[in-house]
């Protein structure tokens, strides 16, 4: 018997701590009965739902990983309602994958799809301390007071955000734009845009170069690479 949030993950369908959400919010039947508690444990007897979606419990056993260098106009989801292009759509595999934490519709860059549920929580929580590295274009000059705020962390939808790295790396004065280096370790909802804003800034482009050791600077845009198992060993252990 598998838990059941563990077995939504391991079928690729989301990560374990959506699974857990969806349950929560009465997303999930077992049998054809809504189960919105956690703890309830399944076999391979049991049929399992999310929104009507089919959960095959020995699906999916084999774990895949995936690099992409995510293009502007692609949504970071498994489906949309409103028929827009998801990240999923652009990788080749009959894996049931989805999408490690979120990039917005307009934003780019490195993001990691799998069918792994513990790596993806592990990879997503923020207690593992998990670099994501991203670029941000930003109007107007950042002083030295306001790089401190971001190192220091500055309070979004009334909660502080951890420690992070920030520095200047270009400032063009035709254009009265500046060229931000962050990194954080947080993946709250719009949490670069929201950053910048707290201080008076508008994120005019966002990239995110980097998460832990893997970057998409070889990667065109919309491209992406099969990670190796030493990537996925480096990965475990980046979140030890």
């Amino acid at each position: 018997m598998e838990r059941l949030q563990k077995v939504i993950a391991n079928s690729g369908y989301t990560s374990r701590r959506k699974a857990e959400e969806l349950i929560k919010k009465g997303h999930v039947t077992v049998n054809g009965k809504i189960v919105n508690e956690l703890g309830v444990k399944v076999t391979t007897k049991d049929e399992i739902e999310v929104d009507g979606f089919s959960i095959n419990i020995t699906d999916n056993n084999e774990k895949v990983y995936f690099l992409l260098n995510k293009p502007r106009g692609v949504i970071t989801s498994t489906h949309d309602d409103k028929g827009r292009k998801t990240v999923v759509d652009l990788i080749r595999t009959e894996k049931r994958i989805y999408p490690v934490g979120r990039l917005d519709y307009d934003t780019t860059g490195a993001l990691i799809l799998t069918n792994d549920g513990e790596l993806a929580n592990m990879l997503m929580h923020p207690k593992n301390n998990i670099d994501k590295v991203y670029i941000a274009k930003v109007n107007g000059l950042l002083g030295k007071k306001e790089i401190i705020k971001l190192c220091s962390g500055v309070y979004i939808d009334g909660k502080k955000t951890s420690k992070a790295k920030a520095r200047i790396t270009s400032y063009d004065k035709k254009t009265d734009c500046s060229i931000i280096e962050l990194i954080i370790h947080e993946g709250r909802n719009h949490q670069v845009k929201k950053m910048f804003e707290t201080l008076g800034y508008t994120v005019l482009k966002l990239k995110r170069e980097r998460i832990a050791f893997l970057d998409v600077s070889k990667l065109k845009s919309g491209e992406y690479v099969t990670l190796s198992p030493k990537d996925v060993k480096r990965l475990y252990n980046e979140t030890k």
